[in-house]
């Protein structure tokens, strides 16, 4: 047996192997580390090279590869298209618009007609009055910048935008242009509206509140002046200057609020609390103000409004109104008691309406708050139902526009200036006379528009 110390040429053997395999690992192992360092290499130049396009041209330069592969100049590329998205600017001054003519003054504010000098169409402009006794913008014009913007309804007048004047204290509300207010149109007319029309301008009215108070809003200044028509047969209710949302019941309110010929009798005897039912009894004064062209209850004072009321509705009770006595104002009326119970509503004051409208109307103007209808209810009527019905709002008649300046065009004849009247000639007028004798005899018939 050899020893394992000998070095003899199978050891020599061995430790050739050994050196060949250390070896050959570290070429292997080299030539992965230049293989990472192309691939490195290869990837950054890939992620520098601009993303390969596809050709749309058929241009001979364009066929070759390395055409397709050369990164093109950076000045010659195209510049991403950039969008401006919302942002704050400073609104436009009044200035843009071309004043036509003044239309009101109303009680918080002027307004006017004007045009857009950019897009020529006619709007309403009106100016916030500024209460310089007080600090601050007025809360008025704060809640019905407020409420407009968010009240989007077709029977709710359209902001569209408010715009600077010449001061810092001068504000100014675009509002759509209508061309009558009801209050101005039927002092114009001759006659009142006709049933068919009195539903279809109730029904957009009932409409336009529905979704006031469908959103706890409180309009609170329902009258004729304040709800406009246009010559398309649309009604949209405005001026919302003393609009408010509706408040937790427990929040004390304001009596002061709508005009005294449309303010509900709880107003009137000075509750603290109260809700959309106000509106209900200004839509019912609206009503019978449709119907007689002439408003319903006209009275000079607080007092004498509730002797209208009082005359037109029948006097309170404990039984048809609970609570009436605790009132602030109602310990002061002196009411008679021996009439209390042969008074209603007196229906003769329209005589013209059926029993489903003197039934809706008598609903409305109910002196106990709760038992006047909602919006919604007054929609669902029997009133709007039964013949005549509603008359679509594309057979709405037109009217001359007194806020547009229009006038009702008459041919007439002019007045005769002063000179030697002329003389008429010779004129022939045989050649008028000849037809008739050539043409057929008989009875005719004429027609006639009902």
């Amino acid at each position: 047996m050899a020893s394992r110390w000998a070095d003899d040429e199978a050891d020599k053997a061995e430790a050739l192997r050994r050196k060949q395999d250390k070896e050959e690992k570290k070429r292997l192992k080299l030539q992965k580390q230049q293989q990472a360092g192309e691939a490195a290499r290869a990837a950054k130049e890939a992620s520098e090279r601009p993303a390969k396009r596809r050709r749309l041209s058929n241009s001979e330069d364009a066929t070759t590869e390395d055409t397709a592969r050369t990164p093109k100049d950076p000045e010659k590329e195209r510049k991403l298209l950039r969008f401006e998205g919302g942002r704050w600017a400073p609104c436009h001054h009044r200035s843009n618009f071309e004043t036509l003519n003044h239309i009101e003054e109303g009680s918080y504010g002027w307004v006017s007609r004007a045009k857009d000098i950019a897009t020529s169409q006619v709007v309403a402009l009106k100016k916030v009055k500024m209460d310089y006794n007080q600090d601050g913008f007025p809360i008025t014009a704060l809640r019905e910048i407020a409420i407009l913007q968010k009240a989007r309804h077709p029977n709710i007048v359209d902001l569209k935008e408010v715009v600077s004047g010449d001061t810092t204290e001068e504000c100014v509300l675009v509002m759509e242009f209508l061309e009558h207010d009801l209050k101005t149109l039927q002092e114009d007319m001759h006659d009142p509206f006709v049933a068919s029309e009195v539903k279809t301008l109730l029904r957009q009215l009932a409409g336009g509140v529905a979704f006031l108070h469908d959103n706890y809003i409180m309009h609170r200044d329902l009258k004729t002046s304040n709800i406009l028509l246009n010559n398309r047969g649309q009604l949209k209710l405005a001026d919302f200057g003393m609009a408010r949302y509706i408040p937790p019941p427990s929040a004390p309110l304001t009596q002061l609020v709508v005009t005294l010929w449309y303010r509900a009798p709880e107003l009137l005897l000075g509750t603290p609390n109260y809700g959309t039912e106000v509106d209900m009894w200004s839509m019912g004064c609206v009503m019978g103000e449709l119907l007689l062209k002439t408003p319903v209850l006209p009275g000079t004072n607080e007092v004498d409004q509730l002797s209208r009321i009082f005359s037109l509705c029948g006097l309170p009770e404990e039984k048809s109104w609970p609570g009436f006595w605790r009132l602030p104002n109602a310990p002061s009326l002196k009411l008679p008691r021996g009439q209390r119970n042969k008074q209603s509503f007196d229906r003769t004051r329209f005589p013209f309406l059926s029993g489903a409208g003197v039934e809706l109307l008598s609903s409305l103007l109910s002196l106990n708050p709760d038992d006047r209808p909602t919006a919604k209810a007054v929609l669902e009527h029997d009133y709007f139902r039964e013949q005549p019905k509603p008359k679509p709002s594309e057979m709405f008649p037109t009217f001359p526009s007194k806020a547009g300046q229009e006038k009702r065009r008459k041919q007439s004849p002019h007045a005769p200036k002063r000179g030697d009247a002329p003389g008429l000639g010779k004129v022939d007028f045989s050649s008028i006379f000849s037809a008739q004798e050539e043409g057929e005899k008989g009875a005719g018939f004429m027609l006639k528009m009902a």
